[in-house]
């Protein structure tokens, strides 16, 4: 079984030096070459496009899966326009705030399916049929469960603190009981950070670091992972 946090996580570090290698190179969308993305995880979803997204919900057994998959596909094909993290940077709309309901789903598609075109100019290529909507549901998915703009500002010295903490334990063989209480503050902390899209859970550092932490050096080491970038993309 796939550890889908750890997805996620893989997949901002990815988009991270993506946007870092076109730092002095700005493109429209047109430019940008649809990556497959590989939905297989995830239930077929047939030929007849869907119009509302069928994991929005959280209870949904394929919502972690689609979220770790909609970030990497997002990572890989929307990125470098509308930013890490999802957070625009100007260039193109900040989708964090497109509403989590059948409305904002309308729109989302028509973008993924047909693209957009300004004065002739392509500034949003199809992805549509190169890509299926078992990733346009995936990417809406990952796209909407992001964090509030401010939404971890009253928790990011606390969670720097729980990272020093964890750095203290990498490498330790058995620290189950230490960190426990860590992993219940993260999760306290992390039912707490409100979407910037009204959808119900948010998926932040806080709950990605949480998520990976079973007491294993291995596990430690991708908490304190996730927790780096996602604080760095927090400020």
């Amino acid at each position: 079984m796939r550890h889908y946090t750890l997805g996620i996580v893989a997949g901002v570090l990815t988009s991270a030096a993506l946007l870092l290698s076109h730092s002095n190179e700005v493109k429209a969308h047109g430019d940008v070459v649809p990556q497959a993305v590989d939905t297989a995880d995830l239930p077929k979803l047939g030929k007849e496009w869907l119009e509302e997204n069928p994991w929005r919900d959280p209870k949904n057994e394929n919502w972690a899966k689609a979220v770790s998959i909609g970030a990497s596909g997002y990572n890989q094909n929307c990125a470098r326009c509308h930013g890490l993290e999802v957070i625009s940077g100007g260039l193109a709309p900040d989708l964090r705030f497109l509403e989590a309901d059948i409305d904002g789903d309308e729109w989302f598609l028509e973008r993924f399916k047909i693209g957009y075109t300004q004065n002739g100019i392509t500034k949003m290529p199809a992805f549509g049929e190169l890509l299926g909507q078992e990733a346009a549901w995936a990417i809406r998915t990952y796209v909407e469960s992001r964090p509030d703009e401010g939404a971890l500002d009253d928790y990011v010295g606390r969670l720097k603190e729980i990272k020093a903490e964890l750095l203290e334990l990498e490498g330790v063989a058995d620290a189950l009981e230490q960190i426990k209480p860590l992993r219940e503050e993260m999760t306290k902390i992390a039912l707490s950070v409100k979407t910037g899209s009204g959808a119900p859970v948010a998926d932040s550092a806080a709950s990605r670091s949480a998520a990976f932490l079973d007491g294993s050096p291995e596990q430690i080491k991708k908490a304190i992972e996730a927790l780096t970038v996602g604080l760095s993309a927090a400020k």
